[in-house]
């Protein structure tokens, strides 16, 4: 057996480190650290490195810890193809560690010249700003190092890791083990007793409150915390990224507000007098391009344990807690006991809300033999099982439409990257999932335009028999640009369907070219016993949701241009198309007429 290289002791550092996984697209500079890592993780090839960064992503998302999962790209091309998945792992505070190859300490230009060595590109210098930490390995790295940076992925306000590794490095001897003491956590920051006073003190008088749950709080670690919540009867809301922390049966939530949000639930969180956000940035999506009238009637609670988010200015924050999501829940749940207000008005209002507007709007109309989405994915949604993992691609009508009206189980796991909102994240989301848990099964959700983004990773999916149904929206295009340009340029189409240059393929060819079962579902099948039984088979299907190109999505923010060329838009609660003026009365009891129009 030839004598261990440096590239075999920093994978074995990273099995210490608790990874399992390598998601990976081979090259000449990674080829030591390739041949490495196939002795120590399972290695998935994939087509694209892009694929090769959501997967991981979503992975260690899945995963919650219990495997972790790593990204490995060579230099130049496979660096900057995998540069939109470090970007969105990086607006989501998600976990990703992405090794890359570079060429030869002696051939890098360092900035005299553009280029010397082959494929060589400054890879840190071009994701240092998304990240939060990128070395170059231009020599041994000792473990401290390594644990050092890869930890810091997961730990604080989480974030992409990149370590950039020359190929003759990688192929050093091993160097001697290093005395020095390994990385300590980072200590999160902790709610101190004030502020949790403040908070208890609001919810002893508030008449009207609802905890809206981000992405930052735990999957696992918040549980019981969460539990207690719902033990208590207090309403809550999800943030998208927050979206599998309740189940939609829970008596009193209080739905997924957002500017492309369920219209009860923009309600709900517009009539609260106090919202209590943990773990959520309050992104500018989340409360509104109106954000000076997000919860106009509230104090709003933020919780985030990055200060640089409760100080950007928007929206109002009456009380900003600088701590770790997670350890703030279990710190006011523990003194819930103390709470005497009486919401029970409240809770009605919120169940009364639910049950009248929830659902399709009954503005969504498709022609002809088309489907309607929202209904088909409300009614799908009921029918899918509890243990299911949820990939709802990121962006586009698609990705709205789960979100207004999916019904989701308690046991289901879903991941988005609405940061980014990049089209083409579904796929390799949905790889990601299928590898953390080869046992369930994912549901994929993406329209058209956004598949065909990453379609070359089918390949990914049939020569691994992953378990993934694909629902792919076929409306022949990219139907949110097609509504914008319909709605503010008076239907000057360009680019966003065949007629003005977007080509798109004919599915059942491109699914059938990869031996993958597929079937075009419409308004006259859409209940054949075909469809469940691809549903229920194992292993990979594809079903075509035929769509109606012409049909607009509702409800919907409206905005308009105002005389010196800014846009003005809606608060959260005035949605179009507008309720009735019974149902107006009736749902927006709580907030003053100024705030109705």
């Amino acid at each position: 057996m030839a004598d261990e290289k440096y590239a075999d002791q920093f994978m074995d550092w990273l099995v210490e480190d608790g990874y399992t996984h390598c998601f990976f697209v081979g090259g000449g500079n990674v080829m030591h650290l390739l041949e490495s890592a196939s002795h120590r993780f399972k290695c998935v090839a994939v087509v694209h490195e892009v694929t090769a960064g959501i997967a991981t992503e979503y992975f260690n998302e899945a995963s919650n810890g219990k495997e972790r999962a790593f990204a490995l790209v060579t230099a130049g091309p496979g660096l900057t193809n995998i540069v939109s998945a470090i970007g969105g792992a990086w607006l989501e505070s998600r976990e990703l560690l992405v090794v890359g190859g570079q060429a030869k300490v002696s051939d890098l230009a360092h900035g005299r010249v553009r280029q010397i060595g082959h494929q060589e590109i400054d890879g840190v210098g071009i994701v240092k700003p998304i990240t939060v930490a990128a070395i170059s390995a231009t020599r041994r790295l000792d473990k401290y190092e390594v644990l050092q940076a890869t930890r810091r992925s997961r730990s604080h306000r989480k974030g992409p890791v990149f370590i950039e590794m020359s190929l003759d490095v990688s192929a050093m001897p091993k160097l001697q083990i290093s005395d020095r003491q390994l990385p300590q956590k980072i200590a999160e920051p902790q709610v101190g007793m004030a502020d949790l006073n403040k908070v208890l003190e609001l919810l002893k008088t508030s008449k009207r409150p609802i905890v809206l749950l981000g992405g930052g709080l735990d999957r696992i670690q918040s549980r019981d915390a969460i539990q207690k919540l719902m033990d208590f009867g207090m309403p809550l809301a999800t943030t998208w990224n927050g979206f599998d922390r309740v189940s939609f049966d829970y008596e009193f939530y209080a739905g997924r507000p957002n500017t492309y949000g369920m219209r009860w639930s923009n309600i709900a969180i517009q009539s609260a007098d106090l919202v209590i956000a943990v773990g959520t940035r309050l992104g500018i999506q989340q409360v509104g391009f109106s954000s000076h009238l997000f919860a106009p009637l509230a104090t709003v609670v933020q919780v985030d344990l990055d200060q640089n988010e409760l100080e950007k200015g928007f929206p109002t924050i009456g009380v900003p807690i600088c701590s770790d999501a997670t350890s703030f829940m279990n710190s006011m749940v523990e003194n819930l006991g103390e709470i005497n207000s009486d919401i029970s008005e409240w809770k009605l209002f919120i169940k009364n809300l639910r049950e009248s507007l929830h659902g399709p709007d009954k503005a969504n109309i498709a022609g002809g033999n088309y489907l309607e989405l929202h209904e088909y994915l409300n009614k799908l949604s009921k029918i899918l099982r509890a243990d299911d993992l949820i990939a709802c691609c990121s962006s586009g009508g698609t990705f709205n439409a789960v979100m207004q009206v999916f019904e989701n189980k308690s046991g289901q796991i879903t991941i988005s990257d609405k940061g980014s909102a990049s089209m083409g994240y579904g796929l390799g989301g949905a790889i990601g999932m299928a590898f953390s848990d080869r046992s369930r099964r994912v549901i994929h959700f993406e329209g058209d335009g956004g598949f065909a983004q990453n379609m070359q990773d089918l390949g990914t999916v049939a020569v691994n028999a992953l378990n993934i149904k694909m629902f792919i929206s076929s409306n022949k295009g990219y139907a949110s640009i097609r509504t914008t340009q319909k709605s503010y340029f008076e239907g000057n189409y360009l680019g966003c369907d065949y007629e003005t240059g977007l080509g798109l393929p004919e599915w059942e060819t491109i699914f059938s070219a990869y031996s993958i079962p597929v079937i075009t579902v419409n308004q006259l099948n859409r209940s054949v016993t075909q469809i469940q039984e691809m549903l229920t088979a194992d292993g990979p299907a594809a079903f075509i949701l035929d769509l109606d190109p012409e049909q607009l999505y509702y409800p919907k923010l409206t905005s308009r241009l105002i005389s010196d060329g800014r846009m003005e838009t809606n608060p959260l609660h005035l949605m179009h198309p507008g309720l009735s003026n019974d149902e107006e009365a009736d749902f927006m009891r709580y907030l003053p007429n100024e705030f109705r129009t």
